[in-house]
């Protein structure tokens, strides 16, 4: 993306994981199909998908995306959500799909915010319900910054349940309102977290959505310098063994997405994400595969 060395997103994070799962031959890779302006636009103000792709967004806006604009940029956002799209058809046919990037739940319908340009969850969504693949649909969102742009692109969608573990006082300050939200202190550890877990991740299955969405953010591991919470990696390994395992025996389309991570060193995040990707492949692969 042309970044400056000195920025703060972790864009290495992405080669490292994809290194650290090869040579599993529990996974198939793709690269990550494009996604059209047309497709962008089932879930985005079609003026705010013209001005990023052409690179006329006003200075403040791409300042609020976190990114400074390029072509490189553009081709990764396309992918980014291309990626996404691609892992829900895989999902509609098989039952999983995934993504070793996205979970991009910061961006609103006109506006980019927080590293996230377009909401790949929300074009997703978008792009199934055309399809006729289904029309309820969940999103599980652990990262540990809320899912804002989410939670407002379907505040009036009584069809999509949107739930948020997130950290009370972290980023985005101004808070949306999710289906469900799920705040946690400072500091807040393993029995805490997978407690509240248990409590509200069976509203989820109490919906009876068509599909699930899980945005797998890594950043609540204690290590990491955005996030604020204390997780350690057997909490995280167990977060997740918690939502797939119980994603796979409800028995309908599931969609992995990578989310944020900003461990220091970044190697922790990287382990964090083989961790989830590894669980959906013991899981999904069939008994003994884990």
């Amino acid at each position: 993306m042309g970044l400056p060395p000195d920025h703060r997103f972790p864009a290495r994070k992405y080669r490292l994981l994809r290194e650290a799962l090869t040579g599993d031959r529990r996974f198939a890779f793709h690269p990550a199909p494009l996604a059209s302006r047309e497709e962008v636009c089932r879930a985005h103000d079609p003026e705010y998908v013209r001005q990023f792709l052409e690179g006329a967004l006003p200075a403040a806006a791409v300042r609020r995306i976190g990114f400074p604009w390029s072509p490189a940029l553009v081709l990764r956002t396309l992918a980014s959500v291309g990626g996404a799209l691609a892992a829900t058809e895989a999902a509609h046919e098989s039952g999983f799909g995934g993504a070793l990037m996205g979970g991009t739940h910061h961006a609103y319908r006109a506006e980019g915010s927080g590293f996230c340009v377009f909401n790949d969850i929300a074009v997703s969504i978008a792009d199934l319900r055309r399809r006729g693949w289904g029309w309820r649909v969940a999103v599980v969102d652990l990262d540990v910054h809320q899912g804002d742009g989410t939670a407002a692109l379907f505040a009036d969608d009584p069809d999509v349940l949107t739930l948020s573990f997130h950290g009370r006082n972290n980023f985005p300050f101004r808070k949306q309102t999710s289906r469900i939200d799920v705040d946690f202190a400072d500091g807040a550890g393993d029995e805490e977290y997978l407690a509240a877990l248990d409590e509200y991740l069976p509203r989820v299955w109490e919906f009876r959505p068509d599909f699930v969405f899980y945005q797998s953010g890594v950043d609540g591991l204690r290590e990491d310098k955005l996030g604020k919470l204390a997780l350690t990696h057997a909490g995280l390994a167990e977060r997740d063994r918690r939502v797939m395992t119980a994603a796979h025996g409800y028995g309908r389309p599931f969609v992995l997405l990578l989310g944020g991570g900003y461990a220091e060193p970044i190697e922790a995040t990287v382990r964090a994400n083989a961790n989830t990707y590894r669980t959906a492949a013991g899981i999904w692969s069939g008994p003994g595969n884990d």
